[in-house]
């Protein structure tokens, strides 16, 4: 059976002290400002600072700042499945998406459709 995936978004991961300060940081680089909900106050979103790529600063219980990126899928299992056949490490689920990482340890998860136009527009086809 085959799916559809591309890349959706970048998020800066940093401490819930420093939430804030870096969400303000980002808005004032991209001259916008940021979406908080309350659903998922963690995070705040910047939505298409390029076409078709959403940017979010997102708070954890990580002590070291990161960033990750998100890919959007039309079957998170499918997607998955393939990353880890490809050498991708699953590090554990929330609500709808899956956390996980590269070979070389880089995070990233795989997420449900975020932006349906650009996905239509630009998902690889993978069987």
């Amino acid at each position: 059976m085959s799916h559809r995936s591309r890349l959706t978004a970048v998020l800066v991961d940093v401490p819930a002290s420093d939430h804030e300060r870096a969400a303000a940081f980002w808005s004032g680089a991209f001259g916008q400002k940021g979406k908080t909900y309350e659903k998922f106050p963690e995070y705040v979103v910047f939505e298409e600072v390029t076409p078709g790529i959403e940017f979010m600063v997102q708070a954890t219980g990580d002590a070291t700042p990161r960033i990750h990126i998100d890919i959007e899928t039309d079957d998170v299992e499918a997607e998955v499945a393939r990353l880890t056949g490809l050498g991708a490490a699953e590090l554990e689920r929330h609500h709808s998406w899956v956390v996980a990482r590269d070979p070389a340890g880089v995070v990233f998860c795989v997420v449900t459709v975020q932006n349906k136009e650009a996905f239509a527009q630009h998902a690889t086809s993978w069987d």
